[in-house]
């Protein structure tokens, strides 16, 4: 079974691990211990990973508070240029960066595992549109607008009312819309409610929850309404099921039958073309991963389980790699 993770954050993690002054290697891409590499990716059918330039801008503000200091997200910008030179750079004959939809199946052919690359924490355009462009010609196809922050695009979730109902500035419609016109994926995983509704307003093409499951199961602000999931299908988007357990169960202790009723009851509530994987695979510790699953070589056996649940061959396609192939076609071309 070939199949397409939308979200993993597995560079960023190899960046915070390389020694300080010691150049990134592409190596580690290749074969690391984490959850995802590009060797085990080829060996369990893998034709895309989405690959996070995630950066927690916590960690550039030198005690100053996150948002009163555009010296922060402008560190924290270069942070992610970084990243993706450093994807960039690992491209061999087992790997390459994929620019275009039509790229995918083109290295499929060619054995090699595609790479789609992302932006996780929009703050980092801090205010300056011209930067949507200089992330694209980097390589970049999808912005996860915000973190765990408020910035120049929105709010994050929150369990306070009044921060999830905030939409997005005036900015942050820009950014869509420029994002639009580039031909990048406008990401709402991470964002307050009422940014993903002016995201469902705004957007001329479908938008994506990369990394996101059902509230109705698991009451966390992290994941989707029934509401938001029904809206999302009928404008053409995807969500992408996360593997980690705190947004799987309310007690965080989950196995991979979890996983399968976070993806039966999305694609009851937002359509079997609405449905996709964004296992978050090295963006939580790995021991909050669901029993049975510890990185990418285990992922056939949740076809085995799907399979199990009743889902046909064709949902099983379709939540693995068809749903996202199309929103790749209809939003970057």
């Amino acid at each position: 079974m070939k199949w397409i993770d939308l979200h993993c954050d597995t560079l960023s993690m190899i960046m915070q691990e390389a020694p300080a002054g010691m150049e990134y290697s592409g190596g580690r891409l290749r074969k690391n211990s984490l959850c995802v590499d590009i060797g085990r990716l080829k060996d369990a059918g893998a034709a895309a990973q989405f690959f996070a330039c995630y950066v927690n801008a916590s960690d550039f503000c030198h005690g100053a508070a996150v948002g009163r200091t555009g010296e922060l997200w402008d560190r924290a910008y270069q942070k992610a240029l970084s990243m993706a030179a450093c994807a960039a750079d690992a491209q061999d004959e087992w790997f390459g960066i994929a620019r275009s939809a039509a790229d995918i199946p083109g290295m499929e052919q060619d054995s090699r595992v595609a790479g789609v690359l992302t932006v996780e924490e929009g703050g980092v355009l801090n205010g300056m549109p011209e930067r949507l462009e200089e992330l694209y010609d980097s390589g970049v196809r999808l912005i996860t607008l915000t973190w765990n922050y408020e910035n120049c695009i929105g709010s994050p979730n929150s369990r306070e009312p009044h921060l999830m109902q905030r939409g997005l500035t005036p900015f942050g419609v820009q950014v869509v819309e420029r994002m639009n016109t580039l031909g990048m994926i406008v990401d709402v995983s991470h964002l307050s409610d009422g940014g993903f509704w002016d995201c469902i307003r705004y957007s001329e093409k479908p938008i994506i929850a990369s990394h996101s499951n059902a509230r109705a199961l698991c009451p966390h602000p992290r994941n989707l309404s029934d509401e938001m999931l029904r809206s999302l299908g009928d404008r053409g988007g995807v969500a992408g099921v996360n593997f980690y357990g705190v947004f799987l169960r309310p007690d965080g202790r989950s196995d991979i039958t979890d996983i399968v009723l976070h993806l039966r009851h999305m694609m009851n509530r937002a359509g079997e073309d609405a449905v996709a994987l964004g296992t978050d695979f090295d963006g939580f510790d790995r021991d909050s991963l669901p029993d049975g699953i510890r990185g990418v070589q285990d992922m056939a056996l949740l076809w085995d389980v799907m399979k199990g649940a009743g889902f046909t061959e064709r949902q099983i396609e379709k939540a693995a790699y068809k749903n996202v192939m199309r929103v790749l076609r209809e939003c970057i071309g």
